[in-house]
């Protein structure tokens, strides 16, 4: 009977208290979304603070844990979307970027203040090129993921000109999934390779994964403005 009251205990404090599932830091969140351009950048570390009151539900948002060798498939992204804001453990961070971007044009069309969805998802894009986001939470993502997570996050903000803004082409939901599925398998691949290698992420790599984060954010504003029946 002691057992099982330990054991209910322990249950029950990991309910209430679940792992965190950080992603880079508040800086460097807010930095992606102001070099891509997005106008309310400063609400883009919001997630992580909703995440303090909703833990799992708004947490397993933010990850995927792909195992090492099976690829992120567009079908894999579109899979994920109806997990959005649900206990997962898996992680559903591809699917999340979608969901909240159609949760962003719904309630724009619909008259409505929306920007906190487009906020939710710039923060689900810079999460996407975190490595340690799209690996398995094994024991080398646990002791280096709060290393990673600031790795820049002290310089990013006096620092973006060292990111590379290049061209991504919105113009279509499954142009946007297939870009997602794109960075996602880079992401997953660098970090397997850092464990491959036993290191840290280095600031040059760091910079090269926030790129794809801004760029990528970027092309959605972009998109956003030719949606058509979007009230901008």
């Amino acid at each position: 009977m002691r057992r099982f009251f330990l054991l209910l205990f322990a249950c029950t404090f990991l309910f209430h208290h679940p792992i965190p599932s950080e992603a880079w830091f508040d800086e460097t969140h807010v930095a992606i979304a102001k070099a891509a351009g997005y106008p309310k950048w400063f609400n883009a570390c919001g997630p992580d603070m909703i995440r303090e009151k909703m833990g799992n539900r708004e947490g397993h948002n933010h990850f995927v844990n792909n195992p090492r060798g099976i690829a992120v498939t567009p079908e894999v992204v579109i899979a994920q979307v109806e997990k959005y804001n649900k206990i997962d453990p898996h992680g559903h961070l591809y699917g999340a970027i979608i969901a909240s971007l159609r949760d962003y044009i719904k309630k724009k069309n619909a008259g409505k203040y929306a920007e906190y969805h487009l906020a939710f998802c710039a923060h689900y894009v810079a999460d996407l090129s975190q490595p340690l986001h799209n690996i398995e939470h094994n024991a080398y993502n646990q002791e280096h993921h709060r290393d990673t997570d600031g790795i820049i996050n002290d310089e990013i903000m006096g620092n973006l000109d060292k990111i590379n803004v290049y061209l991504v082409k919105i113009d279509t939901e499954e142009s946007l999934i297939r870009e997602v599925t794109r960075i996602g398998n880079l992401s997953a691949a660098l970090g397997y390779k850092l464990e491959a290698e036993k290191r840290l992420l280095t600031k040059e790599e760091a910079y090269q994964q926030v790129s794809h984060s801004v760029s990528l954010f970027k092309g959605i504003l972009d998109y956003m403005k030719t949606v058509k029946g979007l009230n901008n």
